[in-house]
Formats: C-alpha cells, sequence, structure tokens
C-alpha cells in the first residue's frame, strides 16, 4: 500500500487532514513516503515525521526528532514521551500551516547537518 491509497481510506476529518499534511509534505524537495508501522512516513536522509490517525476523528502529525527542535512555535506536544512531539490536528481548515512548515523547515536542516543516531546507540 501507499501513502495516497492509506489516505484516501481514511474517512472524514482525517481523510482532509492527512491529505492537507501530504500535500504539504510533497511540496518540500527531496521528501519520500513509505509506510511504516502501518501509517505513513516522510524522509529525507532519515525519518522526520509521520501522520497518525487519533481518536475524536483527528490526526497527530508527529516529528521523530522532536527532542532536538526548539519548539519556539510551542506547537509540538510530548505527551510524556522523550523523543517524538506532535501537533493534535481536529480540523483541516484551522491548520496552522506557518508554525507547521516553520517546525518542518528546522527538521529538515537538523536532517541535513546532523546524522540521526538511534535511541539506545551510541554516537560515533
Amino acid at each position: 500500500m501507499n501513502v495516497e491509497i492509506y489516505i484516501d481510506e481514511l474517512e472524514g476529518e482525517q481523510r482532509l487532514i492527512a491529505m492537507a499534511l501530504h500535500d504539504l509534505m510533497m511540496t518540500f524537495p527531496e521528501v519520500t513516503t513509505k509506510i511504516r508501522y502501518k501509517i505513513p512516513f516522510y524522509y529525507r536522509k532519515s525519518w522526520i515525521c509521520y501522520i497518525n490517525p487519533i481518536k475524536k476523528d483527528g490526526i497527530e502529525f508527529c516529528f521523530l526528532r522532536a527532542n532536538e527542535l526548539s519548539n519556539e512555535s510551542g506547537l509540538l506536544d510530548f505527551k510524556k514521551r522523550k523523543q517524538i512531539a506532535g501537533v493534535d490536528l481536529f480540523d483541516h481548515k484551522s491548520i496552522t500551516v506557518e508554525g507547521i512548515i516553520e517546525i518542518l523547515n528546522e527538521a529538515f536542516l537538523l536532517d541535513e547537518e546532523v546524522k540521526y543516531v538511534s535511541p539506545g546507540r551510541k554516537k560515533s
């Protein structure tokens, strides 16, 4: 299954939000997609973010290296996680595109400049 088929199989507001996020992600150069753990992930050199359906017809847009991001916008919520944080979205019309683009630009810069090291592995 590819990401577009996955999104098409979502319903209601989840589908609209996921489609808007996917379309946004595909505007950035060198972004690739892959279904992992049964949800869409977005990559450049390493994984950047993923779209996760949540209850109440929402989507959590998660960033895998959020602990290394500044979160100046304050949009990211760690929800007791150490590394991953996300933005909960429940209405495609109220997506804070500017804030998400700010987070994405920082995540892409981090991906470009700092090699990803899996938790539990020592940096070489």
